[in-house]
């Protein structure tokens, strides 16, 4: 089994309007109310390339309940820990330029942490485990190391997509995957990019410091294959970006489904771009039908 967690899920609150003008009234052309949250979005994607997974994380009050019925009607299976606290709305603003409000996220209390835990020990070596996105800051610091602690034992294999610290330290694990886009390369190492070729040795260095394969986003400039001794460049197809919201998390989904069912991590690195690109070009995560339109158009070539 794929299982996804998500510590922090939303509502996404998406709000169109031609120009906002601060401190005046202003009338939205269009809203739209999503499920949010990085492994909840793996998740759904899954489910359109018929892979099956298992939604983890905390839910609480009518925006939890709004989140479960959604994925219950799409058919996801969830194994939500219940919370007394509301799960948190983002607002995001599409006008001329894009604008993200965020909350901060659900008061997690000690026994509601400690229960998702121990669904982790259930995990089998036949389950790879998606650890995706932010800590609300009600949870302790080392959270994400408990949890990989757990995964670890259990024998199953974990991808981990969230910055900082956080993923530092779990690169010694051994995660199956890791994605960050170009800018939270730069920002881990602590450096700056002018060119694809000077990305190479941090992405390499991911490898050298434990993940077993690195794939780095590049928005438009397409993306970066990190695996064994070799580095993978792919385009990223033409069409009219929409919704930059979910593309990183749809292209985990296309590549961990692809890699579960083949072991092939190039197919998975191709399936994973065009299925990264079908959301972007998407007002909501992408469908099966956009994603395999696309993957004749991804072009995967050696650079090393």
């Amino acid at each position: 089994m794929i299982y996804t967690v998500t510590l922090n899920p939303s509502i996404d609150y998406i709000v169109h309007l031609k120009n906002i003008q601060l401190g005046e009234l202003n009338r939205m052309d269009s809203d739209l109310k999503l499920p949010g949250g990085k492994g909840i979005n793996v998740s759904r994607v899954l489910k359109q390339l018929d892979y099956p997974s298992t939604t983890l994380g905390f839910l609480g009050g009518f925006t939890g309940n709004f989140i479960s019925e959604w994925l219950h009607k799409e058919g996801v299976m969830t194994d939500f820990t219940n919370v007394n606290d509301d799960t948190r709305i983002n607002i995001k603003l599409k006008s001329v330029s894009e604008t993200e409000v965020n909350g901060l996220g659900s008061a997690i209390t000690t026994s509601e942490a400690e229960e998702l835990l121990t669904k982790l020990q259930a995990l089998t070596s036949d389950d790879v485990v998606i650890l995706s996105g932010s800590k609300p800051p009600s949870l302790p610091h080392d959270y994400y190391q408990t949890m990989i602690d757990l995964i670890t034992k259990s024998g199953a294999e974990f991808v981990i997509d969230t910055t900082g610290s956080d993923l530092m330290d779990a690169l010694k694990h051994r995660p199956l995957l890791v994605k960050p886009n170009h800018h939270e390369l730069a920002d881990l190492f602590d450096v700056s990019f002018d060119s694809i070729e000077a990305m190479l040795p941090y992405g390499q260095k991911l490898l050298d410091m434990g993940a077993k394969h690195a794939l780095i986003s590049m928005a438009g400039d397409g993306a970066l294959f990190f695996t064994g001794d070799h580095i993978y460049t792919s385009n990223v197809p033409v069409g009219t970006v929409k919704n930059s919201v979910g593309a990183g998390d749809s292209m985990i989904a296309g590549f961990i489904g692809t890699y579960q069912a083949t072991k092939d991590p190039l197919l998975a690195f191709q399936m994973g771009v065009a299925t990264g690109s079908a959301t972007a070009f998407s007002d909501d995560l992408a469908t099966k039908e956009a994603i395999l339109a696309l993957v004749d158009d991804v072009h995967v070539k050696q650079t090393k």
